[in-house]
């Protein structure tokens, strides 16, 4: 398999330092919020990942941290704790939080059909071991006190801007705009190991340790967590683009000060879902959720295809119009899967040919894409139908759309709609929803279909055309 490595910015044959176990860290959520579907993004892009590694024959161990205290609101160690922010607009207590989006996480995590990782650790679990490397840090000469923090010193590294080749002056946290520069660091890019009650007295969470009560600081928790759980030696580290800078540009600084030796070998980064008007954030008001793409008429797999049909090194603009040509898409494919009936052959040179073009988009840098075209590729190879339903289920434990169980559901729908009894009331409400789809003109046919619901009638697009049911 082929992978663009942030690191060294080529495609690189990916080769793991123990052929028996591909050792694997991912950036996890910070648990103040729901996740928007940006960041689930980043997730489903490496659960792919994942999936794609085991399906070529590794075995992998993936660590997945999950931060609970000490990720602030700016990158410069500035501004309020995000746990805390979270516990104040709810009237809760940090850990309650941390809790309940933890496990709004996972239900996320679920319903798109990401796969948990084998370690999902809390960031406050692991106290002790970032108590540790600070203070080997400060033993070796690689940080310092000031102020009554702990920071790490950049200036004691050959190269700091390893992801990009920057002056100092385009990157540095305390010089950019409407961000207030920390006075007691030495170097504008040191960065905070260890927060002390002198500089945040309304910290929720502190902790002793030998330069005082405190807490840690963020880019700490996921070097320590990753060492602790996959040793000195890790394959490939995942995460968001925006977080390269700084966050992983300082897990490298601090876990390589920290061993004395290269930490990481394979950097994967997954780029942006953005909006007509710019980059998600959940500092804008109301945002993009699972449920909210339930609540509209999306099934969490329309969002997956979504993804999946552009590379994870691309921005991908979000829309509704979009999305929705997603749903139709899924469920065309889900409807031409339908009318395949399994007659129990596989030809196995046909069943080959089609897994050798699916395995070779995987290998291509993740190039999901190419996959799901192989996707339907099968639908259109001049094989029997029992080859192609083992060709998709085999490819599904990749791609994880559901394509055989939605498939059977439809077919189930279908013979209960025509054991249905027409209606004519109804056959002109679906009739006018789908001249509303045809037209864009999508809030319509959303109000038709609530309305149909609120009358409990279910619609089933067949390719026959739009049909309905009574539940």
């Amino acid at each position: 398999m082929y992978l663009y490595n942030s690191l060294t910015h080529k495609k690189e044959l990916f080769k793991p330092n123990c052929p028996d176990v591909v050792k694997m860290y991912t950036c996890g959520p910070t648990v103040y919020h729901y996740a928007h579907i940006g960041n689930l993004r980043t997730y489903i892009m490496e659960d792919v990942l994942e999936k794609a590694l085991r399906y070529t024959g590794y075995n992998v161990k993936r660590v997945m941290n999950i931060t609970d205290v000490g990720h602030l609101a700016s990158d410069a160690d500035t501004g309020e704790d995000k746990m805390v922010k979270g516990a104040k607009r709810e009237n809760k207590t940090v850990m309650q939080i941390a809790q309940f989006y933890t496990d709004a996480f996972f239900e996320d995590c679920r319903k798109l059909n990401i796969k948990r990782p084998e370690v999902v650790e809390p960031a406050t679990n692991c106290i002790d071991n970032y108590i540790g490397m600070v203070s080997r840090l400060i033993e070796n000469g690689k940080a310092y006190i000031a102020g009554g923090n702990v920071y790490f010193d950049t200036s004691k590294l050959g190269q700091y801007y390893v992801f990009n080749d920057h002056d100092e002056e385009d990157l540095a946290v305390g010089v950019r705009e409407g961000v207030e520069e920390d006075k007691n660091k030495k170097n504008r890019n040191d960065f905070v190991l260890w927060f002390t009650k002198s500089k945040f007295e309304d910290q929720a969470l502190k902790w002793d340790s030998p330069w005082g009560v405190g807490y840690p600081g963020w880019h700490i928790e996921c070097s320590c967590i990753s060492i602790k759980h996959l040793g000195a030696d890790l394959d490939i580290h995942c995460g968001g683009i925006d977080n390269a800078f700084p966050h992983h540009t300082n897990e490298i600084a601090q876990s390589e000060s920290f061993l004395g030796h290269k930490w990481c070998n394979y950097w994967f980064h997954v780029h942006h879902l953005n909006t007509d008007t710019g980059k998600m954030s959940k500092s804008k008001g109301e945002f993009l959720t699972v449920s909210l793409l339930e609540e509209k008429g999306f099934d969490p797999m329309v969002y997956r295809l979504f993804c999946l049909q552009s590379h994870y090194r691309r921005n991908l603009v979000f829309s509704w119009e979009n999305l929705e040509n997603a749903k139709i898409a899924y469920e065309k494919l889900v409807s031409k899967i339908a009318t395949l009936q399994d007659d129990g052959v596989v030809d196995e040179a046909a069943f080959n040919a089609l897994k050798e073009r699916f395995t070779n988009a995987l290998n291509a840098d993740l190039n999901t894409s190419l996959a799901v075209t192989a996707v339907y590729d099968v639908l259109k190879a001049k094989t029997n139908d029992g080859t192609k339903l083992a060709a998709l289920k085999d490819f599904d434990s990749v791609m994880c759309l559901n394509l055989l169980q939605a498939a059977q559901s439809l077919r189930q729908k279908q013979k209960q709609v025509e054991e249905s009894s027409a209606d004519p009331e109804i056959d002109a409400l679906v009739l006018a929803r789908t001249e509303a789809k045809k037209a864009k003109n999508f809030a319509k046919a959303d109000a038709i279909r609530d309305e149909l619901k609120a009358r409990g009638i279910e619609i089933i697009d067949t390719p026959q055309g739009t049909k309905w049911r009574k539940v």
